[in-house]
């Protein structure tokens, strides 16, 4: 648990406990905006639009990496564009259908495994955790507590 760049874990944790609150905020608000104008694609590209935009005002504010950093790097690393791909149409399609909450739990259950296997093999140059029998139990806890929190009464 190495913070990089001087931040304090305590700080990095509570922004991204921020973050992670926007998930379900952003994906109910995509969400309705793809049922108001009936296309979650379309809603989805507008999301990337402005994201785009957003991103590219930050990137001209903190500056461009010079061009060797792009040396050998695996065209793998761009895959991940796709998976936010996948995540945003899934969930701007899936939301209204079965609920933010619903749509976002199951998420969490998907980040939770593939988290774990990640982590344990160090996959895609994460750092490497072993799952040990403790973080085991502690996402199926963690698993057990998303099911019970979304149960049908």
């Amino acid at each position: 648990m190495n913070p990089s760049a001087g931040a304090s874990f305590t700080a990095i944790a509570l922004m991204m406990i921020v973050v992670g609150m926007g998930i379900p905020v952003t994906a109910a608000l995509n969400a309705g905006l793809g049922t108001h104008i009936q296309s979650p694609v379309t809603a989805s590209v507008i999301l990337f639009a402005v994201g785009l935009v957003m991103t590219a005002l930050v990137l001209a504010f903190v500056g461009l990496p010079s061009r060797g950093v792009f040396t050998g790097l695996s065209p793998w690393y761009y895959l991940a564009a796709l998976g936010v791909v996948f995540y945003v149409l899934s969930v701007t399609w899936s939301a209204p259908k079965i609920g933010v909450g619903n749509a976002i739990f199951f998420v969490l259950l998907g980040q939770l495994v593939a988290a774990a296997i990640i982590d344990h093999f160090g996959l895609f140059g994460a750092v490497k955790s072993t799952l040990t029998m403790q973080r085991g139990i502690g996402l199926v806890v963690m698993a057990v507590g998303v099911y019970l929190a979304k149960k049908p009464v």
